[in-house]
């Protein structure tokens, strides 16, 4: 750099090398460069209107907001998030995060992920019993779920016909997952969003089998909406869908 700017930077103070009169100017237009084109950035994004994502309850808690705060700073919308588990008027939101099998009118779809669902309970419900197959739940009480039939079909089992179910219907997975902790019964969960709570053993899932699908994760924006934002928001969910886990 100093061939290129035809003078040095650096000089020899005793045992200590020191800039130059000339390189203290230098870096100090540099730093205001700098921090003139940081506050551009600054001012160009508190221009920019917010991106609307709305999202379920649950899925928002344990899958979004876990990797929104890896969602890119800088040159980007900042995010105004909405927990509501209802499809509401397109004009209401910039992105959707949905459950369903597609086919929104209107809308573009982003596949996310498909919804999972395994029986899950505490240790400390199960005790000494063992459950040698799913027609052992029926010595359980069940948490209310539209899937239970499915889940016993799919692992190559009748419904027991005299299953117990609890009293109280919880309208999210994130409230049966606590009421699953707390011991109240067998709750029906995803064994990817519930993670946690199996690595940590508050939560056991005593079956292998998984019910995938055919419902599934959605990322939706409308499809009149040519801003590139909410497209790169959806393209970005996408790709963290697709990671490891």
């Amino acid at each position: 750099m100093e061939t290129e700017l035809g003078q040095p930077l650096f000089q020899r103070a005793g045992r200590r090398v020191v800039p130059t009169a000339a390189a203290a100017v230098l870096a100090g237009r540099i730093r205001a460069a700098l921090d003139g084109i940081a506050g551009a950035l600054d001012e160009f994004q508190a221009a920019m209107p917010p991106l609307r994502l709305t999202a379920p309850p649950t899925f928002a808690s344990r899958w979004l907001a876990p990797r929104l705060s890896r969602y890119p700073s800088v040159g980007t919308s900042p995010i105004e998030v909405d927990v509501s588990p209802d499809i509401r008027d397109p004009s209401a939101f910039d992105v959707a995060i949905r459950t369903g099998r597609g086919g929104w009118e209107g809308l573009d779809e982003y596949r996310l992920a498909p919804v999972e669902a395994t029986p899950m309970l505490a240790p400390s419900l199960l005790g000494t019993r063992t459950l040698n197959g799913p027609d052992g739940l029926a010595d359980f009480e069940l948490l209310p779920h539209p899937d239970w039939d499915a889940w016993f079909r799919g692992a190559q089992c009748e419904t027991p016909p005299a299953l117990r179910f609890a009293m109280v219907d919880y309208p999210t997975h994130e409230l049966d997952a606590n009421a699953a902790v707390a011991g109240v019964g067998v709750a029906l969960l995803s064994p990817s969003l519930f993670r946690p709570l199996l690595e940590k053993g508050l939560l056991i899932a005593p079956f292998p089998y998984v019910l995938t699908g055919p419902a599934w994760h959605f990322a939706l924006m409308r499809a009149d909406d040519s801003r590139p934002a909410p497209r790169q928001l959806c393209a970005w969910l996408c790709e963290r869908a697709h990671e490891p886990a």
